[in-house]
């Protein structure tokens, strides 16, 4: 298996990474993770396998289009190995202290949901949540 991780700025970044991989059924996707952070976003993308060169090399571009890539901390690459070991996100949450919004199948749905329910809260939105 082979990791893609990537900090990006805000909501609709995201977003455009969930549609990509939705419109993109020839890469072999494991799963998405997506960590919010109160300076932007987080997202693990992991393939089944490596990708072709030029796969690899147009994933990166895109992924870089939208972001960089990313040098977890401890606390998120631990919290990153236990839900790919099976602990649920919930779980993940309470004991990392970290935002799972999305883990497993990409899925625009968790991240809209996510995004209107802090907004909500908060009475406005932050730059992140765009």
């Amino acid at each position: 298996m082979i990791t893609y991780l990537y900090s990006l700025a805000n909501a609709s970044l995201a977003l455009r990474v969930v549609e990509f991989l939705h419109d993109r059924q020839d890469l072999p996707l494991e799963s998405m993770t997506v960590i919010h952070q109160i300076d932007g976003w987080v997202v693990s993308i992991r393939f089944r396998y490596l990708l072709e060169p030029h796969i690899h090399s147009d994933f990166q571009a895109f992924m870089r289009e939208l972001g960089i890539p990313y040098e977890p901390t401890v606390r998120v690459q631990m919290a990153l190995w236990s839900l790919e070991t099976g602990q649920s996100p919930v779980e993940v949450m309470r004991h990392y202290q970290i935002v799972v919004v999305s883990h497993g199948s990409p899925d625009s749905a968790e991240i809209e949901a996510f995004r209107g329910q802090f907004v909500q809260g908060l009475g406005y939105c932050p730059e992140t949540l765009a």
